[in-house]
């Protein structure tokens, strides 16, 4: 391998994490092994405002790249050693958001759309004379524009969501929470002076109460999943303490009362690549559902293995099953299967839908198989770690 091969193949390594800062707004990268071509952008651009950087070669732009990201840049396709091509791809790694023009020759018109294809905005056939670069640079721009305004449009609609709704699940929360604390002290001080039909009453106020409150807290755990950018997280989490804190927790359920909880992780599993407050919210959901869902006396089982790039988490139960015609549904807001084993058990029917999300967004997934009256089992695969680094 040549020392420039070499250099080309550290280049790339070294610009998968850049630390670019922007460049002003008026700013101009050309890249042209054409010293003419380089002299003629510099001096038209420059007459009209621009700030303008040239480089005689791919290597020498994307060194300065990695310093300074300005909105545009005008490269030319058929380079020596690092050409146009390359540079595209380097670019996109450094910041998707850089506006990208291929300078080409007559003859190179369907290389300029593959160049296109890469991520090109436009494409400036050679020769080109000053109102057609200044033209297409204007319009470039005006993308450029186009792109961050729509960006600081979304950061302000996903911000005034976050907004809304952490405000609406306080103002919810809080009288919610106040008035089944006073049913509480109701119940404790005055409940044997009180008929029965109105402690029967109380005691069913303090069921649907507590059915709210979880409603709003899966609610707004759903809305924090969507803002998190969990595709992001590179945290390496042990799988086997994610488990164990979730068994700890789901045996406190008074539904867990005579149900047997097993958890058996083999030695040596990999860390699954992701977050562990979400990770945990996962476990904990499936778990509660395989306990919720069980028969008196019946059991859940929670193993892991790996499978290929890949750790695979299984919790099984023993419980009364799934009929088969639901399955398209059961991640759907809201879904729950209505029947007689079902009546009476709690839930808010966003349970799977969080899962679901969860597994998606970390880039796992997750599916089930049960048979009625025999139990039922969801497997969700995570990216291993160790992959992924």
């Amino acid at each position: 391998m040549t020392c420039r091969l070499q250099a080309q193949k550290a280049l790339i390594w070294n610009i998968i994490q850049p630390m670019s800062q922007p460049a002003p707004e008026n700013t101009i990268f050309v890249i042209d092994d054409d010293e003419i071509v380089r002299l003629s952008c510099a001096k038209i651009l420059k007459k009209e405002g621009y700030e303008v950087e040239t480089f005689g070669n791919g290597y020498e732009g994307i060194e300065r790249l990695k310093q300074v990201k300005p909105p545009l840049l005008l490269v030319d396709i058929k380079m020596p050693e690092l050409d146009g091509f390359e540079v595209i791809k380097l670019v996109r790694k450094i910041d998707p958001d850089i506006v990208i023009v291929v300078i080409t020759g007559y003859a190179t018109v369907e290389t300029a759309v593959d160049a296109m294809r890469l991520g090109a905005y436009d494409f400036l056939p050679k020769p080109f004379t000053p109102g057609e670069l200044k033209l297409i640079v204007g319009r470039s721009l005006e993308k450029w524009h186009l792109i961050k305004n729509n960006q600081h449009l979304r950061h302000e609609k996903e911000e005034v969501e976050r907004k809304f709704v952490t405000l609406l699940t306080h103002q919810l929360t809080s009288p919610l929470g106040a008035v089944k604390q006073y049913l509480d002290v109701l119940l404790c001080l005055s409940g044997k002076d009180l008929p029965q039909q109105a402690v029967d009453w109380i005691t069913r106020s303090q069921v649907r109460l507590g059915e709210m409150l979880s409603l709003i807290q899966d609610w707004l755990t759903l809305s924090q999943i969507n803002r998190a950018a969990l595709s992001k997280c590179n945290s390496s989490i042990n799988l086997e303490e994610i488990v164990e804190d979730a068994v700890r927790e789901c045996r406190q359920l008074p539904s867990a009362e005579g149900i047997a909880i097993t958890a058996s992780l083999p030695e040596g599993l990999p860390c699954v690549r992701g977050d562990i407050y979400y990770l945990k919210i996962l476990a904990g959901n499936l778990i509660s559902n395989a306990i919720k869902y069980n028969r008196p006396g019946g059991m859940v089982s929670i193993s892991a293995q790996q499978e290929n790039d890949r750790v695979v988490l299984e919790v099984a139960d023993t419980g009364i099953g799934i009929p088969e015609e639901f399955f398209p549904h059961l991640f759907e807001e809201f879904f729950r299967v209505k029947s007689k084993e079902t009546q009476g058990i709690p839930g808010t029917g966003l349970g799977l839908v969080i899962s679901k999300r969860i597994a998606t967004q970390l880039g796992g997934s997750i599916e089930l198989s049960s048979k009625l009256g025999d139990g039922t089992t969801f497997t969700v695969r995570l990216p291993a770690a160790h992959f992924t680094e």
